[in-house]
């Protein structure tokens, strides 16, 4: 009867953990849906930015969020923080875009950015790394990520669109307030409903015995294999191009985001309700996409889905780069989709793979791939103001298909 409980309980431990966690998935992803793809239009239309600020912005910010993400990955992994810390960056982010609502300075945003907005970063790193932690040892932990990480497109179907009828209605004040508030909605969740998180490596504990003088001989009880070892972490040399790879996947990805809006805009004539709706039409189809994918991760090697990501980004920047009207943008979001469902739904457990003993750290690296690519694209984006937006597309293809070479080289050696 013990036996049959404990996984029953174990399993119960889990869901209570996993539940708290996707509520935060949630609203951080509604936080980041509505402000992260109109940041250019903002600082172009709000705050009146030119081109050499907004590119300053834009590597400036990213490469602030990776320094504070690696030092508090590293943090994470050495101490039984990792709850406080998402605690802390989530009102992190609650006062960076409530902040962010009222300024419209330049330098006094950019002050800003590289502080609250820095550690806000932090934030979904460490929501992967909780969810490694929770879900050590089963052979679904790729699936378990992949699914929570579809809450985040659950957001983005509404997101954007909801971001552009707050925009209409109050300009972007109302909408990083209400972005503000998501953010401390995902505070107060995880201060009320999620537990501390497990330490990676739970050690056994060992058998009692209970022998009664003069009960007679002890009979013989084998003793239990010991755990087995965590895999050894791949060779840096890998880890180095896998995340590089991963960081040109998402500079193709961020650029062809940002420029969206202005792209449909400018050159295709459009409005900016349409870039919105272009966006949800992406999020919504990644929802089944996500799934299926980390369905596929039972049954096809990771590493084999994973190489699928930069074919499906080539595929998809050269149809928007060839596009003549705004249906066709919408109907290339099939291809952007299945980019985003590999890429940032099954990149990290492929990453977490590499460093089983560092979920911190491994979590952070991939998550620092997103701001490292925004460094990238910020200034593609500020040459394609002057030559045109396609150009921002076939940069993304080109990028994609050099993620491919790089990934291919990258193959991890056993040791």
């Amino acid at each position: 009867m013990t036996s049959v409980l404990q996984p029953a309980a174990a399993t119960s431990r889990t869901a209570r953990r996993l539940l708290p966690m996707a509520l935060i998935f949630l609203a951080v992803g509604t936080s980041t849906a509505m402000v992260g793809p109109f940041l250019t239009l903002f600082l172009t239309q709000a705050v009146h930015a030119v081109s050499l600020q907004v590119t300053a912005f834009l590597i400036i910010a990213p490469l602030s969020s990776v320094t504070v993400s690696t030092v508090l990955g590293r943090l994470s992994d050495r101490y039984p923080i990792r709850r406080q810390l998402i605690i802390a960056a989530a009102l992190a982010g609650a006062s960076g875009t409530l902040a962010t609502s009222m300024i419209r300075n330049y330098w006094a945003l950019l002050a800003l950015t590289v502080t609250a907005t820095a550690a806000a970063g932090s934030l979904v790193p460490q929501l992967f790394a909780y969810v490694r932690t929770t879900v050590a040892g089963s052979d679904r932990a790729a699936m378990t990520t992949s699914s929570l990480r579809t809450l985040f497109s659950v957001s983005w179907v509404a997101g954007p669109f909801v971001a552009t009828v707050l925009v209409g209605l109050g300009g972007f004040r109302l909408s990083y307030s209400v972005s503000s508030a998501m953010y401390l909605l995902a505070a107060l969740i995880a201060w009320r409903l999620l537990p501390a998180a497990p330490p990676v490596h739970v050690p056994p504990e060992p058998a009692a015995e209970s022998v009664s003088a003069g009960s007679g001989p002890v009979p013989y009880v084998p003793p239990e294999p010991p755990p087995a070892a965590p895999a050894p972490d791949a060779p840096r040399r890998v880890i180095f191009l896998t995340v590089a790879a991963f960081a040109l996947m998402q500079c193709a990805t961020g650029l062809g985001v940002q420029a969206m809006s202005l792209f449909v805009i400018t050159d295709l004539h459009g409005g900016i309700g349409s870039a919105g709706v272009i966006l949800g039409v992406c999020a919504g189809l990644e929802i089944p996409l996500m799934l299926g994918f980390g369905f596929l991760t039972t049954r096809v090697p990771l590493r084999r889905l994973v190489l699928c990501g930069p074919l499906f980004s080539i595929a998809y920047t050269l149809s928007v780069a060839a596009s003549t009207h705004v249906w066709q943008v919408a109907a290339a979001q099939l291809f952007a989709a299945c980019t985003v469902s590999v890429v940032q739904g099954l990149g990290v457990s492929y990453v977490q793979e590499m460093l089983p003993r560092q979920p911190g750290r491994a979590s952070t690296l991939f998550t620092n791939a997103f701001p490292a690519g925004q460094m990238m694209a910020g200034p593609i984006l500020g040459v394609a103001q002057h030559v045109g937006y396609r150009a921002a597309y076939l940069s993304a293809a080109g990028l994609a298909l050099t993620a491919f070479a790089v990934l291919k080289l990258a193959r991890a050696r056993r040791r």
